[in-house]
């Protein structure tokens, strides 16, 4: 258990230079939006190189979390607990149980969004302004993800900190 903790360790730190990075963004997207609607065509196609950087790295970020939480952490998680989990579905299954996450349909459909992000980017700007949307309100919810996966490990780490 010693040689999971320290893994699980390392890869919180490595997790939360990602998960600050994503809240700095975040913060710099709500001041961008104060000034503009930058999910209006028009005015997405307007904005200035560096705020449409604070995009792409919000989206950035916020898949390098999530991936990071359901490659890295879950896995990790599910083992220090004792049960086992030989698939992704599985493990995910696990967190929905133990209430790291809302729920697998909510966790795939943040997954697809961003997929569709990635790859269809910016060909059908209407739909990638949506689905930027959409990753941008759900900021929370990934949040609470990390919290809850930092709660979980704490419970069987007494004295520590994830």
């Amino acid at each position: 258990m010693t040689r999971t903790k320290e893994i699980l360790k390392k890869r919180f730190l490595k997790l939360k230079k990602h998960y600050a990075a994503l809240s700095d963004y975040k913060k710099l997207i709500e001041d961008l939006l104060e000034e503009k609607n930058i999910y209006n065509i028009d005015l997405f196609e307007k904005l200035e190189p560096r705020d449409r950087a604070v995009l792409d790295a919000y989206l950035k970020r916020f898949a390098s979390v999530q991936d990071f939480l359901g490659a890295k952490i879950f896995p990790l998680l599910v083992d220090i607990s004792g049960v086992t989990a030989n698939k992704m579905t599985e493990t995910l299954f696990i967190m929905e149980r133990e209430e790291i996450i809302d729920s697998l349909e909510l966790w795939i459909e943040l997954r697809e969004v961003r997929n569709e992000l990635e790859h269809d980017y910016p060909e059908e700007l209407a739909q990638a302004l949506k689905d930027l949307k959409y990753c941008i309100d759900h900021y929370n919810t990934v949040e609470s993800y990390y919290n809850n996966a930092r709660t979980f490990a704490n419970r069987f780490f007494s004295g520590e900190e994830f």
